[in-house]
């Protein structure tokens, strides 16, 4: 019934408009911002909206076509963009190294990662490295890609780690037992729950690890109900029915990206980590996703998935140490 509950009262906020609006004054000027992601949806505008404040923002997409749109898109709503394209495939594992190689080739330090990207119902399929597509693309990709991008971000002098999940993950599993949900246990929002609950977990486990003295912050978000293309169907009476499902009590993406935005940028949160935030504001996480010995297992078993180098992996930390980043 809470799921229900939390669902109404979300949909009933945004027919009524009573989301909140990001507002900063803040400038990026001269700062390197990183999404995945921003070829559409609110990956394309919250590019948009950090290209307004000055950063140059380096745009994750998979596909270079799409990606051409969103750049004109940008560009005719802000001449003065800063952009550019890499190719990004975080269902490759491959991609998702190469990518990381050439912005490592461009830059010298990362201000903000904006883990976006995300599928959502697909049908079973698998990953290049063949994973559950949702688990090795919402998790495992930007696992990889972050602690790839960790000796960059650290170079920044404050940086941050905004990963867009759902608030989903309340009814999610990490199914160590099956995490790639093979022989019948499949189903589309399975998949997509566990993803996200992964998320969480990895932001909470990742602000655990770099410890309380670090100059990086994670954060990591439920955007809202928005209208986007983020389910792949080939059924067109699916798509159909969620365009105008979607019309009708989801939000924009410009209202969408307003947490992402929150996160990356809020000055009062400059000194938190490990939370999760919905609407621009912190709320409590369920137990599910508080649970510190899953999220070192799933850290682990990711690790070991992606064949992580063992220079770029973070170790375990104690407890009381955690307690203290929390702080």
């Amino acid at each position: 019934m809470g799921m229900i509950w939390d669902s109404v009262k979300e949909i009933t906020g945004n027919v009524l408009h009573l989301r909140t609006k990001f507002v900063t004054n803040k400038r990026l000027d001269g700062q390197v911002v990183v999404i995945t992601g921003a070829n559409s949806g609110i990956g394309r505008e919250t590019a948009l909206q950090l290209s307004l404040l000055g950063a140059k923002v380096i745009m994750g997409c998979r596909d270079p076509k799409r990606a051409g749109s969103a750049v004109d898109y940008i560009k005719a709503n802000n001449k003065n963009a800063v952009l550019s394209v890499i190719q990004l495939d975080l269902s490759s594992l491959e991609s998702v190294r190469d990518f990381a190689k050439k912005v490592s080739q461009k830059e010298t330090n990362i201000d903000i990662l904006i883990n976006n990207a995300g599928i959502a119902g697909t049908p079973e399929s698998q990953t290049k490295e063949g994973f559950e597509m949702q688990f090795g693309t919402n998790h495992l990709g930007h696992f990889l890609l972050t602690l790839l991008l960790l000796p960059l971000l650290k170079g920044a002098p404050k940086a941050r780690v905004v990963s867009v999940s759902s608030g989903l993950y309340k009814v999610g599993k990490i199914h160590f037992d099956n995490i790639n949900l093979r022989d019948g246990a499949y189903a589309p929002m399975k998949a997509y729950n566990q993803s996200k609950l992964a998320n969480v977990l990895f932001t909470r486990e990742l602000a655990k690890r770099l410890g309380p003295n670090s100059t990086i912050s994670a954060y990591c978000l439920h955007p809202g109900a928005i209208k986007t293309d983020i389910v792949k169907t080939d059924k067109l009476y699916e798509r159909f029915l969620a365009n105008i499902v979607s019309s009708l009590l989801f939000l924009t993406p410009h209202m969408g990206a307003q947490t992402s935005l929150y996160c990356a940028l809020e000055d009062s949160i400059e000194n938190e980590t490990g939370f999760y935030y919905e609407n621009c504001k912190k709320v409590d996480l369920k137990p599910i996703a508080m649970d510190d010995k899953t999220a070192a297992k799933l850290w682990e078993l990711s690790t070991e998935l992606v064949n992580l180098e063992e220079h770029l992996n973070l170790p375990h930390v104690k407890q009381q140490a955690w307690e203290q980043v929390q702080l």
